[in-house]
């Protein structure tokens, strides 16, 4: 008994020193402080951000595009000491890293991102680590979750329908008068089939539980999911968030009034 209560306190205390070892991120603004936990799993990203926020290359740069119901995107080198008005946030294409997708991230509400450039000039999807942004999203009703799946996953379903269904449509309508339970079992093989081609075809939309809970609770930017690298997540300062997303701004998204990066550090 002794034995197995050490086991378990040595477990207990190994897994508590992990949680303690992860990186938390400070973003001091003059509007107000968030802090984000960044994630072990995504390395070179979280790497990257700490050494840069460590040598200060955020430190007095701008937040220079926000967006209500959107995210807001910040630490850009072009935007230190940038002229009112002065479009800025360019990024630095010498500061771009392979991206590190995982799928158990998603892009709900508070996620930290690295942003990148195009598919056209990017098409390798690099991340920009000069800056990164911060999701603040909306929340999604079930229906309209639903429907975005319909409208994304319509030509292969479409196609898988024409494979599986039309040629047995017939037999299955005599099947259904004269035995309901067979006709069930046929039917859920069918669309067994035409859910696997679905999800074999690229692009395809199918929410997870936990993406569904999160899109209708909290919310955020399913149309990011996939393409972006998220390697870190807020756990204090959302009304900052909200109170920088919702800034008045110009035709480029920038805030009328600066919101500076006064420090990220790392704890």
């Amino acid at each position: 008994m002794k034995k197995l209560s050490c086991t378990f306190w040595l477990f207990f205390l190994s897994a508590s020193f992990s949680f303690a070892q992860q990186d938390t991120a400070v973003i001091k603004t003059n509007v107000g402080t968030m802090k984000a936990i960044l994630y072990d799993d995504v390395p070179n990203h979280t790497r990257t951000f700490v050494e840069r926020a460590r040598r200060g290359d955020f430190d007095g740069t701008l937040f220079t595009r926000v967006l209500p119901e959107f995210m807001i995107q910040g630490g850009a080198p072009d935007s230190r000491n940038a002229p009112a008005g002065a479009r800025c946030g360019f990024g630095d294409r010498s500061a771009e890293i392979p991206p590190e997708f995982n799928d158990k991230y998603f892009h709900k509400r508070g996620v930290l991102a690295a942003p990148r450039q195009p598919d056209d000039v990017n098409p390798q999807k690099k991340s920009d680590m000069s800056q990164f942004f911060i999701v603040q999203g909306k929340i999604y009703r079930e229906t309209e979750l639903d429907t975005l799946e319909r409208v994304a996953n319509y030509p292969a379903r479409q196609k898988a329908l024409k494979e599986f269904y039309v040629p047995v449509r017939a037999e299955l309508s005599m099947i259904k008068i004269s035995n309901r339970r067979e006709y069930i079992k046929r039917l859920r093989g069918i669309n067994e089939k035409i859910d696997s081609v679905i999800r074999a075809t690229p692009g395809h939309l199918l929410f997870t539980k936990e993406q569904r809970e999160a899109y209708t609770t909290v919310g955020g930017c399913h149309h990011l999911d996939g393409a972006y690298t998220i390697f870190g997540e807020l756990i204090e300062g959302f009304d900052v968030l909200d109170k920088i997303a919702n800034q008045p701004r110009d035709a480029y998204d920038r805030p009328k009034k600066d919101i500076r990066i006064q420090s990220v550090t790392i704890e």
